[in-house]
């Protein structure tokens, strides 16, 4: 959603100096953001935007997510901008370095780009020296190749990655050797270099808001759109960013529902996070309708093999695959006119994350299946008393003085067949051969209506 109607190209050319697109990154920068930049970008280039305006204040996020977007920054022609307001740190720094001017708010930093591994609950985990490396490289590569193709300093944007190297300008050390680079905005905008190499040392200069920075870059009065993240979308980029723990929640709801007689709370709770998880995935632009229908025929497949085929054979395998691949899909980016095939790393990066939901859900089905059954909860849903025969409960009467009696079979026993105690006939069973009719008997043990004969 805009805050204002654009004209048309026409008449804002005779209305207005300029028509500015200003599109926020806020917050964490994850998939769910990639989305809402993608969105704002394509209109603007419809639109026919004299200038883009990032306005920026983000700690940082997925370094696929900050390579995407300098991918869309890198394929228009309009005027980009940074407004670093306040933050723009890691990926952030990143995106920055791929627009063509960067502007700070007073009191604004950017810088620290050094990769981290989150662990599967979200914290920062050590990485191993080799992997380390790789992903510094990477890193370092990606930060410089956006410096050069947008006339930045690539070796300052390489300090901000790596830690070990020294950054001077002449005989002057801009940042010693391991120490991370971080600037502020007085820090960013200072004049280094001499003579014809005179030059701000990032920042072109700070401003106190958006008006003070369409002043400076010329565009003062010109049509000012901003774009406006929805409600939805923002709720999407929270479940985008949540999203191993609503999959491992729903999948053990469903798990809990299975082992549970009937159709209740856990059933409709799994399906509610799934559905959840879907839609979030959806309006951030990564699950279609297509992947949702395709989970659904698999969890009904799924539901009849459970429900009305014993065993579990081919349609139960089915469903499960069509609900691993609808899953692994909805994680994956799609992109309008491009190939059907996702590339691989997006695909091995959803079957990660896909995963670990299911062993977060597997390690919690352990102890849900270990200590469930102890708790008051449970004990409501589900038959707890034992029916023990020490408590007077039998599943039919015995009658232990028919043992010793002696009869005569009147039918073959193979092995049970009918016998003759007396004027008594009973339903006996032979023990370990079979005996002919007219053979003299005995009762050797009584189990309730099942008589053992000799």
């Amino acid at each position: 959603m805009l805050v204002s109607t654009v004209p048309a190209v026409e008449e804002r050319a005779a209305a207005s100096p300029g028509l500015v697109y200003v599109i926020p990154i806020k917050g964490m920068i994850e998939r769910g953001l990639l989305y809402v930049i993608r969105r704002g970008v394509a209109q603007a280039v419809d639109q026919k935007a004299d200038a883009i305006i990032f306005d920026m204040d983000t700690p940082g996020g997925r370094l696929d997510a900050a390579e995407k977007i300098l991918s869309i920054i890198a394929g228009i022609n309009t005027k980009t901008y940074t407004f670093v307001n306040p933050n723009a740190i890691s990926a952030g720094a990143i995106i920055s370095f791929g627009t063509d001017e960067i502007w700070m708010a007073p009191g604004s930093q950017i810088g620290d780009a050094l990769p981290i591994m989150l662990s599967p609950t979200g914290t920062p985990a050590e990485m191993p020296e080799g992997i380390e490396e790789k992903a510094v490289s990477y890193v370092a590569s990606m930060i410089r190749s956006a410096a050069q193709r947008k006339g930045h300093d690539p070796k300052l944007a390489e300090k901000m990655v790596r830690r070990e190297i020294e950054y001077k300008i002449g005989d002057e050390v801009i940042a010693p050797a391991k120490q991370l680079l971080t600037l502020t905005n007085v820090e960013a905008e200072r004049i280094v270099g001499t003579d014809e190499g005179r030059r701000h040392l990032l920042s072109r200069g700070t401003v106190t808001d958006l008006n003070a920075l369409l002043k400076e870059i010329g565009f003062e009065g010109a049509e000012v759109v901003t774009l406006r993240v929805t409600v939805a979308e923002t709720i999407a980029r929270y479940i985008e960013m949540l999203s191993i723990l609503f999959l491992a929640g729903g999948l053990l709801c469903l798990y809990i529902e299975f082992k549970t007689p009937g159709f209740g709370l856990p059933g409709i709770c799994g399906i509610m996070l799934l559905a959840i998880w879907f839609w979030g995935h959806h309006i951030a632009g990564l699950a279609g309708m297509g992947e949702i229908v395709l989970f659904g025929v698999g969890l009904l497949l799924l539901m009849v093999e459970i429900l009305f085929i014993p065993g579990f054979g081919s349609i139960g395998i089915l469903g499960f695959f069509l609900m691993i691949v609808a899953m692994v899909m909805a994680m994956v980016q799609h992109y309008p006119g491009g190939p059907w095939q996702p590339p691989v790393p997006e695909v091995q990066d959803a079957i990660f994350n896909l995963g670990t939901s299911i062993l977060i859900s597997g390690v919690l089905m352990y102890f849900v299946a270990r200590y469930l059954p102890d708790t008051p909860l449970f004990q409501h849903i589900a038959l707890q008393k034992q029916l023990k025969p020490g408590a007077g409960y039998t599943a039919a009467q015995q009658d232990a003085t028919l043992v010793g009696r002696r009869g005569r079979t009147i039918t073959p026993l193979h092995p049970g067949g009918m016998a003759e105690f007396g004027e008594q006939r009973l339903n006996v069973m032979a023990r370990g051969q079979f005996i002919d009719a007219g053979t003299p008997i005995v009762i050797a043990e009584v189990h309730g209506t099942r008589i053992v004969v000799d």
